[in-house]
């Protein structure tokens, strides 16, 4: 494999079920930059929700963040590719949520939004002490989140919502695709659901990536757990699926490694990159 360019995840992929980054893994991701081959996290988070630990790493130059929705260039502060929900079809989606079993966010420009009540209400839905805390830490709470955006007049980079019930939010992710037709639906942990652009997702960003550093998709490998990954996966020309993968996940990859609590990306870039 001639590999220019590795994407991977970070929930469930790179770091472990913690939330903490294995040395093993920054140790791959060292050797990998030697052979000058680029490392790129590809997330759901915005860029501030990064860990440290990444984002110091002296190679560690390029982002695709927010699902393929806004990717960057950290090292010029510049921006590669955006792909936004319209402020309307947002405010239409949050009004088609209002009364849902659900709580609701946004990210708009790099930040986190939420209404102070839902804000005040998380640990109700939310269960995994890692993604508690990441919404306490990246989620400004505002009065009321439709009448903040609406007062604001711009577009929103992801929509996301949290179920208690997981049951209640396989229903809804059903539902949404005919409702929303215009909008791309996925999840990164087990009760929530991730709101797109349909120009977003991050085999689209992984593409206007490799589109600017001039290199072809079948050099890239790309590593992932979730439903928020499985495009990519596609995209790359080498994808590989976390043992602790979902079903769909893994059938779309070309290639397994272990989990996340094993350092599987450490394991794959060892194996199957470096040889």
């Amino acid at each position: 494999m001639n590999c220019r360019l590795i994407a991977f995840d970070l929930d469930g992929t790179f770091l472990d079920t913690a939330k903490n980054v294995p040395e093993k893994n920054l140790a791959a991701l060292a050797a990998a930059a030697e052979r000058g081959i680029y490392t790129v996290p590809a997330t759901g988070r915005i860029y501030d929700g990064i860990p440290k630990a990444l984002r110091e790493l002296p190679f560690m130059r390029y982002y695709i963040c927010i699902n393929g929705a806004y990717v960057c260039d950290a090292a010029e502060n510049a921006v590669i590719h955006r792909a936004e929900v319209p402020l309307e079809t947002a405010l239409k989606f949050y009004e088609y949520m209002d009364g849902k079993p659900a709580l609701y966010d946004c990210y708009q420009n790099g930040r986190g939004y939420m209404t102070r009540s839902m804000y005040d209400m998380a640990e109700e839905y939310i269960q995994d002490p890692g993604i508690l805390h990441l919404l306490k830490t990246l989620r400004v709470p505002v009065p009321e989140m439709k009448a903040y955006l609406r007062e604001k007049g711009e577009d929103v980079q992801k929509l996301q919502a949290y179920y208690a019930d997981t049951a209640e939010r396989d229903m809804e992710l059903a539902r949404l695709p005919a409702a929303f037709p215009e909008l791309l639906f996925s999840t990164s942990v087990k009760n929530n659901i991730e709101v797109n652009y349909r120009t977003a997702g991050k085999g689209n960003g992984l593409a206007a990536l490799c589109r600017h550093l001039g290199m072809d998709m079948a050099d890239a490998v790309a590593i992932g757990d979730s439903s928020n990954d499985t495009d990519m996966l596609l995209a790359a020309g080498c994808g590989i699926a976390m043992a602790n993968a979902l079903p769909q996940v893994k059938d779309a990859a070309d290639a397994l490694t272990l989990s996340n609590d094993e350092c599987g990306v450490a394991d794959a870039i060892y194996k199957m990159v470096l040889n």
